[in-house]
């Protein structure tokens, strides 16, 4: 079946942030969260930092409308780069006001308003922020 799903990467937080956002939306984890510990190790490569196998390798969380997010740990100690926040919106179109105003006012907790929700003069409620991991997050509600 298709999907459409958005993929965030984290320095060494995913954990939180996952946790964070099965609490705003209320939903379960599509299956186990893996960790890079269970990842075989290969033969050209030095072992793994013991600080690094209880990282999330990979997470699923549905989310809205079929929508999930998937996650990841990228942290500097296995040579990634992360800029949380500054490559990816993640626009969300619940059906009612109500529905986005309190995904709104709970993604918004220890973040950034980037634009207040309001009505807009293309006939929809629509707001921005920032949230507390960086992650950007815009709202669109054409319910009345």
């Amino acid at each position: 079946m298709a999907r459409v799903s958005t993929y965030l990467n984290f320095p060494r937080s995913t954990e939180q942030a996952f946790e964070f956002y099965k609490s705003v939306f209320g939903t379960e984890y599509a299956g186990p969260v893996m960790r890079f510990g269970q990842v075989p190790a290969a033969p050209d490569q030095p072992p793994m930092a013991e600080a690094d196998k209880n990282l999330v390798m990979h997470v699923e969380l549905p989310i809205l409308a079929g929508h999930v997010l998937m996650g990841t740990d990228a942290p500097a100690s296995m040579g990634f780069t992360v800029k949380p926040g500054n490559n990816c919106f993640i626009n969300l179109e619940p059906d009612t006001r109500a529905e986005t105003e309190r995904l709104f006012q709970a993604l918004a907790v220890n973040g950034k308003v980037e634009m207040a929700l309001q009505d807009m003069f293309w006939g929809d409620y629509f707001g921005s922020l920032t949230d507390q991991f960086g992650v950007q997050w815009m709202f669109n509600c054409s319910g009345k």
